[in-house]
């Protein structure tokens, strides 16, 4: 096993290198996947896929090195299943190229003065099963894989595709001062699985109805198991576009 996973991240260290990803990012990377490994117990492969095939996913993160650094603004935001698109199309209107998603499901935006194009995007629910088909499908139409976060997959191209000349920005907006935007259903939603969390808590301390230890982890995966359910059937329902 443990060579098994020794030729595979060297494999996709390589492979990440060559797709412009910084050392340090690397090894974070690596280090992290090894970690998640341990706890699952599961062959490298399985797990992730093929490791050129991986890491040409996560090199999405790479900074692109297209205009000078310090020209560039960057801005690091999250939104809710039921908001995202709709902002996506919002701030891709103002300039904001997504380079790829962290591991807490961030865009990780980028946008150069003077050089900015409006761009657009789109959801995917995608799975391994199902990537060919739709890289097949979204490909020759000028969509590029942006980033992917769960069952999630975001896809971007420039506006100047499908609009020409009207894509170009001559005046960029401020960079908003927020980084976290959630809609109405997911305020409620998150409120709800912290009211459950909150009042396990309380059971658990207090005692009432003798309830073990382990209640208010078991509430919480509930909940959060619960929530994962509820957004795929709701992404679903309405994921393109």
């Amino acid at each position: 096993m443990n060579t098994e996973q020794g030729t595979y991240f060297d494999t996709l260290a390589a492979a990440l290198r060559e797709a412009g990803v910084p050392a340090e990012q690397i090894a974070a990377t690596v280090a992290e996947l090894r970690g998640h490994l341990a706890e699952t117990d599961s062959a490298p492969e399985e797990e992730f896929g093929p490791a050129e095939e991986f890491a040409a996913r996560l090199g999405g993160t790479a900074p692109v090195a297209a205009e000078p650094a310090d020209r560039a603004e960057t801005w690091v935001w999250t939104a809710d299943i039921y908001s995202d698109r709709r902002l996506l199309a919002l701030h891709g209107d103002q300039g904001w190229e997504v380079e790829g998603l962290d591991t807490l499901g961030r865009f990780m935006c980028r946008r150069v003065p003077g050089a900015a194009l409006r761009w657009e995007y789109r959801r995917e629910l995608i799975s391994r099963k199902r990537r060919d088909e739709v890289l097949d499908r979204l490909t020759p139409e000028g969509w590029e894989l942006c980033g992917e976060w769960m069952i999630f997959a975001y896809f971007k191209r420039p506006k100047a595709a499908s609009e020409g000349p009207a894509a170009t920005l001559d005046a960029l907006p401020e960079r908003p001062g927020r980084w976290l935007f959630l809609s109405r259903k997911g305020k409620v939603l998150l409120t709800v699985w912290m009211l459950m969390v909150i009042a396990a808590v309380g059971v658990t301390l207090v005692g009432v109805f003798d309830m073990p230890a382990y209640t208010t982890p078991f509430v919480a995966l509930f909940g959060a198991t619960g929530a994962l359910i509820g957004l795929k059937r709701d992404a679903a329902k309405g994921c393109q576009g």
